[in-house]
């Protein structure tokens, strides 16, 4: 159904969704459901190799479904991007209705499946959704692991600026002068964006596939980089991986090599902020010139998210500059309210989320492993401690977003490889629990 909640639009359209069932157990075995986040679904599938890693221990079958609006499960086809009459259906509720819609039609489609316990599994905004999936739907879903899952970055159950201190971290702990060195590039850009011959030279030493011609487009370039300094402390893992970009082992403390000496001159300091982002854009070689309009793969949907990130999904992000290495930048709801309606004629509901999914005020669901990584940003977002003992908090020193679920790797930490044998030995409790007693 395109909507859910109401019986006035009585369209359908074709729900993507990917089934590995090499391990299972025909009789019931169980059903590990990965709910889709904001992007192709293939991708996700090829990037958590954890669901993969554990089929065979577990007999289960893996599903992967695909979030309306994004990769081909598109509504309205090419107008679902159109405007915001098709966008309307591209919200959390809906996705988390297709999931149950689709689970209860795999178990009256596929011969002894009737009674298979389903897990949810996700990270990131898929990790919320799998952490509200077993909230929303407890009959349809027995557990759900829940992944780098910043369910609390919302109105203001945390601080607006603790993402960005941990970004900021990141790179203190990686290089020395490697976070001051990216505090003093801020200055050194407006200095020289305030003349037409500086915005030439800019164009010039980061390579700009197209040149700045003025102070906004100054703006961009310093987004850009704040954006890229995020997706490298997001993807810092341990060994070589092309997750948002192809990138080196423990990509950080590359990119601090440049960055050592921040009392350098404007010029000097930049083309080493040069030589810090061409790692991670270019690390294979293959980039003629950088384009300051993306920053990560292609195959995450920038355009439904933002359109979410304007109605549902608000999280309060904001810099001072003294606990971060960033601008300083308060978080102006108004504004961002007002962006959101010059682009979709829509205004956010910033206190939505808290009514539809509680908030901090949780403890009476169950079953659900909230997962963080000490180096992910998002984590300032995610439950870090317990909340009663079957809504657990496993925090993984170390571990970048959702480490924990892609595939095993010899460099893995142990802190990665203990928080996944914990996480397995919980499956098997809840797949245990929930077998039909004789």
């Amino acid at each position: 159904q395109v909507d859910h909640f109401g019986f006035d639009e009585n369209r359908t359209f074709q729900q993507r969704y990917l089934v590995a069932d090499q391990h299972w157990k025909k009789d019931n075995g169980p059903i590990l459901f990965y709910t889709g986040n904001e992007g192709d679904i293939t991708w996700f599938c090829n990037n958590t190799g954890f669901m993969w890693d554990v089929a065979e221990e577990l007999n289960a079958m893996l599903v992967f479904a695909e979030h309306r609006y994004y990769g081909e499960s598109l509504p309205f086809g090419n107008e679902s991007f159109s405007d915001s009459k098709h966008l309307n259906y591209l919200t959390s509720e809906q996705a988390l209705a297709d999931f149950a819609v689709l689970v209860d039609y795999l178990k009256t489609t596929i011969a002894g499946a009737h009674h298979s316990p389903v897990i949810a599994i996700g990270g990131s905004y898929g990790g919320m959704l799998a952490a509200w999936f077993r909230m929303k739907y407890p009959h349809v879903v027995v557990g759900a692991l829940a992944a780098s899952a910043p369910i609390w970055q919302f109105g203001d159950l945390v601080p607006c600026g603790a993402f960005f201190s941990i970004v900021t971290n990141d790179f203190k702990k990686s290089g020395t002068g490697c976070s001051e060195s990216i505090q003093n590039s801020w200055n050194a850009i407006n200095h020289l964006s305030s003349t037409d011959a500086g915005l030439q030279w800019l164009s010039r030493t980061f390579h700009l596939c197209s040149p700045l011609k003025n102070l906004q487009d100054a703006a961009v370039l310093k987004n850009w980089l704040s954006e890229t300094w995020v997706n490298l402390a997001m993807v810092n893992y341990p060994y070589k991986a092309d997750f948002l970009q192809p990138l080196p082992a423990w990509p950080i403390q590359e990119v601090c090599k440049f960055l050592k000496d921040p009392s350098l001159s404007d010029k000097l300091l930049l083309q080493n902020v040069f030589q810090a982002v061409n790692l991670y854009y270019n690390y294979t070689g293959g980039a003629s010139c950088l384009d300051v309009s993306e920053t990560a793969t292609k195959n995450l949907g920038q355009t439904g998210w933002y359109y979410q990130a304007c109605t549902e999904m608000v999280m309060p992000l904001c810099t001072d500059g003294v606990h971060d290495m960033f601008e300083p930048e308060k978080w102006d709801f108004d504004a961002f309210s007002d962006e959101c309606y010059r682009l979709w004629g829509v205004r956010p509901r910033p206190s939505w989320i808290l009514s539809m999914y509680g908030g901090k005020n949780i403890s009476s669901h169950s079953n659900i492993i909230f997962s963080n990584g000490d180096l992910d940003p998002w984590s300032a977002g995610g439950v870090t401690q317990n909340i009663t003992n079957s809504l657990l908090a496993i925090v993984i020193p170390d571990g970048a977003h959702h480490l924990d679920l892609r595939s095993r790797n010899p460099l893995d930490p142990k802190s990665v490889q203990q928080a996944r044998a914990l996480e397995i030995c919980h499956m098997k409790q809840w797949i245990e629990e929930a077998r039909p007693s004789h």
